[in-house]
């Protein structure tokens, strides 16, 4: 699946805000919450541990908050249904390629 990646401040801040869909998913690094105002789309929220490993995931509807997780150091959001669909799910570790194809 193609990965957006979000560092600079002004790109996490941004994230997925404005937008109607998305194809595959973005990655945001440093990042430990997020949140749904202003989203036009509920949104899968995956996050992940410094080792890439997944340590919770929600589906959030805009307008929301998420909770801060203590130990998530990097997000990866994409649209709602995506993270059952491609088997992300607690305990999983995510393998981000770059250049492929």
């Amino acid at each position: 699946m193609p990965l957006e990646i979000a560092t600079s401040y002004r790109a996490r801040t941004r994230g997925l805000l404005g937008r109607d869909s998305v194809d595959g998913a973005m990655l945001l690094s440093p990042a430990g919450s997020v949140h749904t105002f202003r989203m036009r789309m509920p949104i899968d929220v995956a996050y992940l541990d410094r080792h890439l490993r997944v340590i919770a995931v929600r589906t959030m509807p805009p307008g929301r908050l998420g909770m801060p997780r203590v130990r998530a150091r990097h997000v990866v959001e994409a649209m709602a249904g995506a993270m059952s669909e491609w088997g992300v799910r607690k305990g999983v570790c995510v393998e981000v390629v770059v250049g492929g194809g």
